[in-house]
Order: structure tokens, then sequence, then C-alpha cells
């Protein structure tokens, strides 16, 4: 029995296994993600899902799944699973008596006298998904017969049946290539073992159902290309490989690619290689160029969560020398003192308040092992242009006052991380003055006066050490509200709001901080008492009367809760470190007793990995994306805290 544990006996029970869900990705930027009995659920699920710089600079789904049968005296046993409108066919899932993922995912099938398994590798530095089937049970001759299901289509929409792909192939060694559309790259499907026989018998299969997506809200039903089917015998305790990738390989290579494969993996036998295996998992290097995915299976890129990610992630060992490419990556693509927020078709968007003072805070964890001189030779440049930038307001919407701290105009209210936008209206709108914009301000300016001094630049630090100075005494003078004993989450001409938000946890959270301990105790005290969760911190109190302590539905339903109640994990981490700061190590157990409490969620849903947001009721469900950098990162930091480590 592995670490990571199922029942057995509720394998085959649709209700509990569609509802766990495995994702694995790769430096190219791909990925694959389905359920762990293989029935796709969401338009995002599929086994080799690739980004597409010549048509969008997105994720396209390229294979959508690979349906198996066991042949055997002219019978056959269908092992897929696919729902359709009022039924699921076949019904393969009742076959299943055991799932393992301590290092890849391990399907385990009996059909009658056959037991087979199924492991699913997804290669490290190729667009390509392996799948090895093992015959360990056979008391007649037995044959595989293995159906690819092709898409060729954005993430985000559906395939639909149409006269207009291309159903033809070319034979390759021990496989096909096929390309359903001009623009894609050619699919190349190949097994590993000679003498298997490729049926072309090119069909649609129509209205495959997606729960996930009518759940919320969405389209959920799709035409999936079949284009024939491979079928090949296979003896008892024989391995034979079926590849997917869009470049031919050589099949005699295949089972060493898969050996060499698994040595690679970090064995997810406790809860901190989870954490750790999955890390390793968000970054992409392409033409030496690192970026982070901000989560999976439908988020791509963000600034402001590759900085916040990024000091957890870079604790990963093997990461270290990529975390500096991510660093440099984001610096090559600034424009004036901004990093690019989000991309949307290939075009880079930079439109954030915060972003730019995160890089900042992951200096200050990722680049520890720099000394401070060396490390303003590297990045004071940029740390320059960044804090000139937001002062001399190279955009209108943010300025510098008088007193040094940073205000946003009321026409940007989704500048935060609190961003939530539909029907043009921001359901969370914060403008003003912000509480962590200006703690992030706060700690930009400390650190890199900090910096500057250890290199000798006067200069520099003759011009923000006032600044500084003005800042540890605005701030608190703005936002501290001695009446309810907590700092409020932004000041307009109209006053302080109110509302109990996790920004001021972040803002006590920083390494650097304006507000001295005894207020950051009773900021912990209503943080305890309204926010905090078994899963993190809720993004409002639920004494509010915006609160919304569920997250379903659809997109707009959705988007009205992202930010008025649903818990984020990733605050944890400044929860952690403001702890720390007031408690000291008499606090550890506390924390200790939250950071082990996520153990559990690891087999709920993302299996080893953790989601992206929690429900603010309980039990918590966790919903939004199945695996997110930002909490994978910060709780790795906390584990970090926890032994002892620099905060």
């Amino acid at each position: 029995m592995g670490y990571i544990k199922f029942d057995k006996t509720q394998l085959i029970n649709l209700e509990y296994s569609l509802d766990k869900e495995m994702v694995r990705s790769n430096r190219s930027g791909a990925f694959s993600c389905t359920t762990i009995v293989g029935c796709n659920t969401r338009k995002y699920h599929g086994l080799l899902i690739s980004k597409q710089p010549q048509l969008d600079g997105e994720h396209h789904v390229l294979l959508s799944k690979v349906d198996e049968s066991v042949i055997q005296r002219d019978a056959i046993f269908n092992l897929g699973v696919n729902k359709y409108p009022g039924k699921f066919h076949p019904k393969g899932h009742k076959y299943i008596r055991d799932f393992t993922a301590d290092i890849i995912p391990v399907v385990t099938y009996r059909v009658g006298g056959v037991v087979l398994t199924k492991e699913t590798m997804f290669v490290t530095e190729q667009e390509m998904v392996m799948i090895r089937y093992t015959l360990r049970e056979a008391h007649s001759p037995t044959r595989l017969r293995l159906q690819p299901f092709l898409a060729f289509r954005n993430i985000h929409s559906l395939s639909k049946r149409n006269i207009y792909n291309d159903t033809k192939y070319t034979a390759i060694t021990n496989g096909i290539k096929v390309r359903m559309y001009e623009g894609y790259p050619y699919l190349h499907l190949q097994l590993s073992k000679k003498g298997g026989e490729y049926v072309h018998a090119p069909d649609w299969y129509n209205d495959l159902e997606y729960v996930q997506e009518a759940a919320r809200g969405y389209e959920a039903h799709e035409d999936l290309f079949v284009p024939g089917f491979f079928e090949v015998p296979i003896k008892k305790g024989e391995s034979i490989i079926l590849s997917a990738s869009t470049a031919e390989v050589q099949p005699g290579s295949l089972t060493r690619l898969f050996n060499s494969e698994l040595k690679k993996r970090i064995p997810r036998d406790s809860f901190r290689n989870s954490l750790l295996n999955t890390a390793t998992q968000f970054f992409a290097l392409k033409d030496n160029k690192a970026s982070i995915t901000a989560g999976f299976p439908w988020m791509g890129f963000s600034g402001r969560y590759t900085f916040i990610s990024l000091p957890g992630l870079s604790l990963v060992e093997s990461e270290k020398g990529i975390c500096k490419k991510v660093i440099d990556n984001m610096v090559n693509r600034m424009n004036g003192p901004f990093f690019p927020e989000s991309i949307i078709q290939n075009r880079e968007i930079y439109h954030s308040a915060d972003t730019s003072l995160w890089f900042f805070h992951a200096l200050q964890h990722c680049m520890g092992n720099i000394n401070q001189e060396t490390l303003w030779k590297h990045y004071g440049g940029v740390m320059e242009k960044i804090l000139n930038g937001y002062a001399e307001g190279y955009d209108p919407a943010i300025h510098m006052n008088d007193e040094g701290l940073l205000w946003i105009d009321s026409s940007k209210p989704a500048l935060t991380w609190m961003n939530a936008e539909s029907n043009g209206r921001c359901h969370s709108a914060r403008y003003g003055y912000v509480v962590e914009v200006n703690a992030l301000w706060y700690n930009a300016i400390k650190f890199a006066v900090e910096l500057a001094s250890a290199a000798n630049q006067e200069d520099f630090v003759d011009k923000w050490s006032p600044v500084e100075q003005k800042l540890k005494q605005s701030f608190p003078e703005v936002f501290w509200n001695e009446q309810l004993g907590y700092l409020t989450d932004f000041v307009t001409e109209n006053g302080q709001d109110t509302r109990v938000r996790p920004n001021q946890v972040i803002s006590v959270g920083l390494r650097y901080t304006p507000m001295p301990k005894n207020k950051i105790k009773k900021i912990l005290d209503v943080a305890v008492q309204q926010l905090l969760t078994p899963r993190g911190l809720r993004s409002l109190s639920p004494r509010d009367p915006g609160y919304k302590g569920r997250y379903f539905g659809d997109t707009f339903s959705r988007d009205t809760a992202y930010h008025q109640g649903t818990v984020w994990v990733w605050p944890l981490g400044f929860f952690t470190n403001a702890w720390f700061k007031v408690y000291g190590r008499q606090g550890a157990d506390f924390i200790k007793k939250l950071y082990t409490g996520f153990e559990e969620t690891i087999t709920e849903n993302g299996i080893g990995t953790v989601s992206e947001i929690f429900e603010g009721d309980p039990p918590h469900k966790a919903c939004g994306a199945l695996s997110f950098a930002a909490s994978l990162g910060e709780l790795l930091r906390i584990d970090r805290m926890l032994s002892g480590g620099k905060k």
C-alpha cells in the first residue's frame, strides 16, 4: 500500500472516482489531465495538451483520450469510460481493482482471469505521453485494442463534427501520424512492439458530455474524431507502450525512455514530497527562457502569481537554477516599471498595481544565497526603474502622494489581486490607498534601500530613505482603525473601507512592515476569529453582509464569490510569517496543525496537489483550478518556516 491511498471498494463508484483528477505537466509547457478512471469530465481534460504558438499561443487538446479493450476468444471487454447524455458507455470502470499514484498513475483492471495494469507517463522534455500496458495474468491468448480520440482544438472551446477535418493518415514506424486541421503539428501514435495492426476506420463519436462544464454553466457536449484503432497481441508478463507525440520517435527507445523518466520523479511517499513533486510541474523552459504556469488545467501565465509562488517553488532543490531564469525572463519583458500580468491571444497585458512590487518579495526569498552587494549589481537598476516609475506616475492611474503612499484612481478598481470582473463590473472594487499595495510598496523601498546601502549607492539611499520614513509614519495613520483594532482594506475620499479581508494579514506578513508587533497581534486575533479556516484565509469575513460561503454556478455566480468569502491558501504563508513575528517558535504547534491539515486534501480533488481555492463555508470544498502554483509555493514556504528556515 502506497502513501496516496484510495478506497478500492469505491473506485468503481463514479460519484467517488470522477471527482478525483490527475494533472501532469512538463518543461515544454504541455500537460495531461483527466480523472483517475480516464473518463473526461471537463473540456480541459486530455492526454496530450500543448501550446500552439503558431495559432494563438494557448493550449490545445490534441489527444483527448485512449479507450482500451481486452480481447479474448473473440470476446471484447471495453475498459474505457465515457459519459453521454443520460448514460455512461462503455462502463469500463467496473473492471478497475486498484489505483495508485506514488510515482505515476497506475490503474489495475481485472477482466475474468485477465489482470492488466496501465501506467501513464508524461515526458519531461518533450510534447509526449506514454501509456504502458502490462499483462499480469492471463489464461488464454490476449489482444489489446487501443482507440485514440482526437480533438485538435483550443482548451477553452469544444470540438464539433465537421467536414473539414483531414481523415487521412500516414504510416510511420509501428504506427501512424495524423493531423485533423492545417496549422497544427502532426500527432504521432506509435507502439513499442512490432506486429501490431492499425485499422483505419475514421468516425466521429458525438455528444460526449462533460459534467463539470455543465455544472459551471458552460456548453458541455463535444464530438471527438477517432481515426481508427490499434490491435496488438500481448503475452503474460509483457509490457507494450503506446506513445503519442508531436514528433516521431524510435519505438525501440520507448522502454528505455519510460524507465529513465521514472527515475526523474520525486516519489509521492510523504506529504512534503507530494508538494515537491507537484511544484516542479509549474516551470516551463523554452529557448532557455523560463516561466511559471499559474495553475492547471485552465490557467496560464500570471506575473503576480509568478512572483508570489516563486519563493516557495524555489525551495525545490532541483529548481534553484531555473528560478533565476524565471526572474530574468520577467525582467526582459518589462514595459517601463511594469511586468506583464497576463497574456491574451499572444499579447502581454500590463494591468496591475502590485505585480512589480511582488518582484521585490520574490528577490528577498529566492536570492538568499547572493550577497546584498551582488544582488544590487544584478537587479538594482530594475528596482530603481520600478520605484521611480511608481513615484513619477508612469501609469496615470497610480501615483505617489506627499506622504509616500500610493494612490489608485477610482477609474481602475481592478488593479489588485482581487480583480474578478464580469459584464464590465469589478466585483471587489478596491482603489484609493489600498492596504497590501502600500505595504508591498514599503517593503520594496526598505529592501532596496538596504541593498543600496550595502552597495554604497548613496544617491539612491538619500532619495528613498526619507520616503521610507514617511511611509513608516503615514501607513498606520491612514490604515489603522483604533476603534476596530485592525487595518482597513482601502481608503478613499469617502473614508475607510472596514471590511475584514486577508489583505491586512498579507501587509504584516511581509519581511518588512510599518506596523509594530502589538498591532500585528491584534490583526492576527481578528484574522483567527473571522478569516482563518483549515484551508487558508477567507477573502471576506462571514460577518459581512456581502459574504458568499459557496462557490458554484455559472461564470457570473462564481465571479461574484471569488473574492467575497472563498478561502485562499497562499495568504496563509503571510499569516504564518506574521504569527512567528508575534509568537516566535512558541507558535509553531499552531502553524504545524494548519500545515499538516492539508495532507488530507491531496487525495480529495487534484491528486498529489492543492487547489486554487476552497469554499468559505464548511466542509470547505475544493474548487477553482485543480493545481495552483501559489498554493503549493506558500505551503512549501510554511514548511520551511516550521523547520526554522529564513522567512
